[in-house]
């Protein structure tokens, strides 16, 4: 069975850290980052993020093709006063992979493994791209899985998180993953005017 192409969209200090506190929210990367980061929304019929980004950043997940707004918690626990619940857009589903997640009205809730949430997505929703802000935890996952397609990187030089606890990309320092994942540079877009650069990766198909 065919699943959805998933990609996901992250800024990286200038040590390859992701801020474990806030991201693109907070205004520490630039308006043409943030105006990228709504642009690699347009393709997607599912935008995902863990728990703790969707609070960290107060996120709506808004996009004009009113996408499904997707969140995973592993205990389930979610604020009903958070601002996604009280906002127009996209249907929401909320997964708690370890516990059942809160219910909240208009909701749709999920409890059970993200591999089988991704599939539910697809077979039930008709998915086909899935497009994943974060946080760490959840790509780590979603890399061990062998499930990411297309990675979107904002290398933001003129910022320095550090710091032996700061996740990367794909999570903790030493949470490595079981294998390597092979992909190919699509675009290298320096902006020294920013202090940023723009990449864009793609999987490379085993042979």
């Amino acid at each position: 069975m065919s699943r959805p192409r998933i990609s996901i969209n992250l800024a990286l200090s200038a040590d390859g850290k992701i801020s474990s506190v806030s991201g693109r929210a907070s205004g520490w990367t630039s308006k043409d980052d943030f105006a990228r980061l709504k642009e690699l929304r347009l393709s997607a019929d599912a935008l995902l993020v863990g728990r703790g980004t969707l609070e960290a950043d107060r996120m709506t997940m808004k996009a004009p093709r009113n996408p499904l707004r997707c969140v995973v918690s592993r205990q389930g626990h979610f604020d009903p006063t958070h601002p996604l619940f009280s906002s127009e857009g996209g249907p929401i589903h909320l997964l708690g992979t370890e516990h059942p997640p809160t219910a909240i009205p208009a909701t749709t809730a999920h409890h059970g493994s993200l591999p089988g949430f991704i599939q539910t997505l697809s077979c039930d929703h008709g998915v086909r791209h899935i497009h994943c802000e974060g946080g760490g935890q959840l790509i780590h996952e979603l890399a061990s899985l062998d499930l990411l397609d297309e990675i979107h990187l904002t290398w933001a030089g003129h910022r320095l998180f550090g710091g032996q606890s700061a996740p990367g990309p794909t999570g903790l320092p030493g949470d490595f993953l079981p294998a390597s994942r092979h992909f190919k540079l699509m675009h290298f877009e320096p902006r020294e005017d920013l202090g940023e650069c723009f990449l864009s990766y793609r999987r490379v198909a085993e042979a």
